[in-house]
């Protein structure tokens, strides 16, 4: 471990900008991505901060566009739900008000359908006991993929009643 860290090369100021410029060109990049690079690449605080200040001005870096783009992506590929991508925008340190206004852009309707299209994908493939435990393991599901609590439970109850599946708020197995 000691090795590695003696080992690490260091690339000049120009250098690292003249990478992270083209970095930024080709994908959206967040400061605190862009700062671990750097940091990694062993490019000195002061010499970090005067590259990344650099890179917002020209444009290269925008944390609210990132912010926008990073939900569209996990929305509509990775099919994730408005609080795991809020949590993965609060990791790479973007402002609260980037991530307000970012999520307000995915239409309710899509989040619906999508989250009423994971849960019936699952549904196919969950293996249960009985009602109740099936409810659990797909309401764990949803909440996993970062949908809030009322819209996942509100939607496994439509599910499963559509689907015929009886389901009842006491399960003799699961009382104390």
């Amino acid at each position: 471990m000691q090795k590695e860290m003696t080992d690490k090369k260091t690339i000049s100021k120009e250098a690292a900008l003249s990478r992270l410029a083209a970095l930024c060109a080709r994908s959206e990049q967040c400061i605190q991505s862009c700062m671990e690079k750097l940091s990694r690449w062993g490019v000195s605080a002061d010499d970090s901060a005067t590259i990344i200040q650099h890179l917002v001005a020209e444009k290269y870096i925008d944390e609210r566009r990132y912010a926008t783009l990073f939900t569209k992506d996990k929305h509509r590929l990775a099919h994730w739900g408005k609080n795991k991508i809020a949590n993965a925008l609060k990791l790479n340190k973007i402002p609260s008000a980037y991530i307000d206004e970012a999520l307000a852009q995915i239409p309710d309707e899509s989040y619906e359908t999508q989250l009423t299209d994971l849960v019936m994908k699952k549904l196919k493939s969950c293996k249960a006991k009985n009602a109740y435990d099936l409810k659990a393991k797909l309401y764990r599901f949803a909440i996993s993929r970062g949908f809030e609590s009322n819209l996942a439970l509100s939607a496994i109850e439509d599910i499963l009643k559509n689907n015929a599946i009886n389901y009842t708020d006491q399960d003799e197995t699961f009382n104390d």
